[in-house]
């Protein structure tokens, strides 16, 4: 069973967290297993495989990222992934603003286009997905370059995306050296 629905009310958010979660116990090869009684609660337990491997230490994120000084656009209607991934690009040198809201992102870009190099947005969000978002952008500014994240998303994938003008499609859960790696790329 795929965790992809939600029971939050429309414009409340999208409700995926259990489907990132998900999205990372398969890239672990570990297992997820929840087990829900109403009116008593719900029982989530994760597996994941054992190993051998030393934890390597985590990186000093100035010296192995990739960074930048471009105008950055983010957009996520979840607010715990905004507050994470804002101050990491900033600490690159980024400058970013960041909207919980696609339709308030999207009236920011048209208020001033030139004052943003990227756009990075979230795709399953209320009243704009991603993809809307990134389609009026791109009526704005042809060519102007959008990276989509998600979790899970029904009908976009790599192709649909690069047919609609994105120049990448970044799956949720994402390590941080591939996502400003893709970022580099995108910009350059």
């Amino acid at each position: 069973m795929e965790p992809y629905f939600t029971t939050k009310e429309k414009g409340e958010g999208t409700g995926m967290g259990l489907a990132v979660v998900h999205g990372i116990m398969k890239k672990h090869e570990g297992g997820l297993f929840i087990r829900s009684t109403p009116g008593q609660g719900t029982l989530v337990e994760l597996f994941l495989p054992i190993s051998d491997q030393a934890i390597p230490a985590p990186p000093d994120l100035q010296q192995s990222l990739p960074g930048g000084d471009e105008r950055i656009l983010l957009v996520d209607d979840e607010e715990a992934v905004v507050a994470a991934v804002a101050p990491i690009l900033g600490k690159l040198g980024y400058r970013v603003t960041s909207k919980t809201s696609s339709v308030e992102a999207l009236d920011l870009f048209r208020a001033d286009p030139g004052c943003f190099d990227l756009l990075i947005t979230d795709q399953n969000m209320p009243g704009l997905t991603g993809i809307m978002l990134a389609g009026e952008v791109l009526r704005l500014v042809p060519g102007f370059p959008v990276i989509i994240c998600t979790g899970f998303s029904a009908g976009l994938d790599e192709e649909s995306a690069r047919r609609a003008g994105i120049a990448a499609l970044v799956m949720k859960p994402f390590a941080m050296h591939e996502f400003t790696a893709i970022i580099r790329r995108v910009l350059s």
